[in-house]
């Protein structure tokens, strides 16, 4: 499968040195799991206390090796950093890193189940630059390229009005124990 180029609109403003969209690799494992530690902790401040935020870094986010190893997991990048990551899954997980005991490898059906949208974050001196629209552009066609015609997430509390805007609808809201800590998210689909 080829890589799709981000929309010109969502990347205003970019350099020769702007970050490119590509596959995720296990070498990029470190840099991921530093830039999702950093994304949620900074950019979820204003809607998670320091306690929830804790504890959806420590049992809930982090590096789904399985998204890369099936190659459907992407960052941009530039020579410098990562500074985004997001992907989709044609498994039944629906979010968290690998330390969630709750993961089914089972493969999805496309005719009747939707596609996972998975683990979107992004730097947060690079948030609102277009990164995450064109993270999710590739995310979509690239499942639709694979036969899903819908998709499915688990979205955090700030992620909800991107997600939103992009087309996405609310059909729960649900709060999750983690650790002692209730956490509230939103369930979206499209």
């Amino acid at each position: 499968m080829s890589l799709v180029a981000p929309h010109p609109d969502d990347l205003a403003g970019a350099t020769a040195n702007a970050p490119a969209l590509r596959f995720a690799t296990t070498d990029d494992i470190p840099a991921i799991a530093n830039l999702i530690a950093r994304s949620a902790e900074i950019l979820s401040r204003s809607f998670y206390t320091a306690d929830q935020r804790k504890a959806a870094i420590d049992h809930v986010f982090g590096v789904d090796r399985q998204l890369i190893a099936d190659q459907s997991y992407f960052v941009m990048a530039s020579d410098r950093a990562i500074v985004g990551c997001g992907g989709w899954s044609k498994r039944e997980t629906l979010f968290g890193g690998d330390q969630v005991a709750m993961r089914s490898p089972r493969l999805l059906d496309p005719a009747t189940e939707a596609a996972r949208i998975r683990a979107f974050f992004v730097d947060p001196e690079a948030a609102r630059g277009g990164i995450a629209s064109a993270l999710l552009a590739a995310s979509e066609l690239a499942a639709r390229m694979q036969g899903f015609h819908t998709f499915e997430l688990l979205a955090t509390l700030p992620g909800v009005p991107f997600y939103a805007a992009r087309g996405f609808t609310v059909t729960d809201k649900i709060t999750i124990d983690l650790g002692g800590v209730s956490v509230p998210f939103v369930a979206m689909r499209k």
